[in-house]
Parts: structure tokens; sequence; C-alpha cells
């Protein structure tokens, strides 16, 4: 079982790889698993500049071995690709952190199609695709005599248990994660693969679009997470315990129950505050 060792050697180090590895939660996670765990690192992401700076940052800093896959993985074939990428180094992945994602803030109509396609392809068949070709790979080695335990976090959210007008498609994607990766806990287990859906709230990486006043209090409040705390909770988590599932900060386990039985007329109510839900609006901005 992992131990955080900032003492690792590099030449003795596993390796994890992250999708989304180059800026923001991803970002961290390259930054903990490097700096606390002494993992060597393979980051996929579609920012190119933001990849080469984080690779040369984090052998520079840490020592570790960083690679670097630069694609959309938004792409049907991208899971793929990475894939057999991974394969062509011989990089023994023992980590896999499906983290790549982005928010949709707006009407569902007024959304350009291709923007929804890409959303629901890399957050549900890009993350189940890399879970499926790692994890067969890993029951044939622990078939084959090897002992090492494997591990796989997925990304859900807290909006996994709601339904939100605004983000639809985004929180119908997190419930998917959530619900894959309960199932595969249970199949997943007897092969010494551990496998965790994180389900966080807010998280101050700019996603959300809050005004800046209430986006202070949501921090001052706890409300909203630092990206540091947040990893450094779930990489515990993953490492050192057996859940399906973690949903960080008390105020979450409260907002959600909440959130999920509000009256269907206050619901309207907000909608009706909200300019992108006036019915003229929405029409004008149909693509």
């Amino acid at each position: 079982m992992p131990q955080p060792a900032h003492h690792t050697s590099p030449a003795s180090a596993s390796w994890a790889l992250i999708s989304g590895g180059s800026s923001g939660i991803g970002r961290e996670y390259a930054e903990q698993l490097a700096g606390n765990y002494g993992y060597n690192l393979f980051l996929v992401s579609n920012q190119e500049e933001a990849l080469l700076t984080t690779k040369e940052q984090l052998q520079s800093r840490y020592g570790v071995e960083v690679w670097t896959v630069y694609t959309d993985l938004a792409a049907p074939e991208a899971a793929e690709d990475v894939y057999n990428k991974v394969q062509e180094t011989g990089a023994d992945i023992s980590v896999l952190i499906n983290n790549a994602g982005f928010l949709v803030f707006d009407a569902f109509v007024s959304v350009p199609l291709h923007r929804l396609q890409d959303l629901v392809s890399l957050q549900t068949l890009t993350l189940t695709s890399l879970c499926r070709l790692f994890a067969a790979d890993w029951i044939k080695q622990t078939a084959d005599g090897d002992c090492k335990r494997r591990y796989i976090l997925n990304m859900s959210s807290m909006s996994a248990w709601m339904s939100v007008p605004s983000i639809q498609c985004y929180n119908a994607s997190k419930a998917y994660v959530l619900n894959l990766t309960k199932s595969l806990w249970y199949e997943l287990k007897p092969f010494d693969i551990r496998v965790m859906a994180l389900a966080p709230g807010s998280t101050d990486t700019g996603l959300l679009p809050f005004p800046p006043r209430m986006a202070s209090f949501l921090r001052k409040t706890g409300i909203t997470m630092p990206p540091e705390r947040l990893v450094s909770k779930a990489l515990h988590n993953l490492f050192h315990s057996s859940r399906k599932t973690y949903m960080p900060g008390a105020w979450n386990k409260i907002i959600v129950p909440v959130i999920s039985h509000l009256p269907d007329l206050l619901v309207f109510a907000v909608m009706r505050r909200m300019k992108m839900f006036d019915k003229q609006s929405i029409i004008n901005r149909i693509q």
C-alpha cells in the first residue's frame, strides 16, 4: 500500500496515469503523486503547452520520470490511443486517475450539439474505455502471479445525486461515473484492484461561474474546497480505505439531500430569476 515518502527512488516507483493532468485538480494529483508518493507520471491532456511546462517542473522538483500525451480525450478513439502509447513505453501503470472533464453551464438547447457530445464522450466513454483497458491488463498480470495492488479513481461529483437545470449533461455524466465505479468496485475487488469514485462539491478551480462575492463566501465557509486539500483527502482514501465512493466536506453531506428534495415550484422560481432560462432568450440562442 502506498505511503507518503518524499525519498522514494524513481527507479523503484510505479507509474500513475492522470487524464487532464496539466491543470486544475489533475495537476494537483500529479503534484502530490510525484511529491508525496514517489510515482512516475503519465499525463494526458489537450493543453500542449501546459503539459510540457508541468512535465519540466515536476521532473525538476521531484526527480520523477514524466511522460506526456497530447490528445483530445473526447475523441472516440482517444482511450485506445493513450493505452497504446503507454504500452509502447513499457510503463507499468498501477494508478489510473480519470480526472479529465469540463462543465457546460447553460440551457440545454442553447449549447452547441458538438459541445454536448464532447462532454458526454469525455466523461463517460473515454473514462469507461480506460478503466476497461487497464483493468483487463491488471487481471491478466494477477493471474500470472503479479501481487501488486492497483488503483482506479474516477472523478464524479456531488451533483451526481441531483437534477440541476443548466448543468443537466454534466450531472448526468457524473451519475454514470458514480454508478459505474460502484459496480466495478465489486467486480475488481477480488483481483486486488481498488476502485473509488470521488464526489466533490465546489472546488476552488474557477470552473463554476460564481460571482466574486459568492465565491469568496463559499471559500470562507469551507463549502468550496482548495484543490490541494481535496486531492490529499482523495489519495488518502484511495490508498488507505476500501470506500466505493468518497464525498469530502461536511457541508456537502448536508447540501446534497437538501438540494435533491427542493420543491419543483422553488426550482422553477430560481430558473425564472436566471436570464438564461428566459423563453425568448432560449429560442434566440438555439443552435
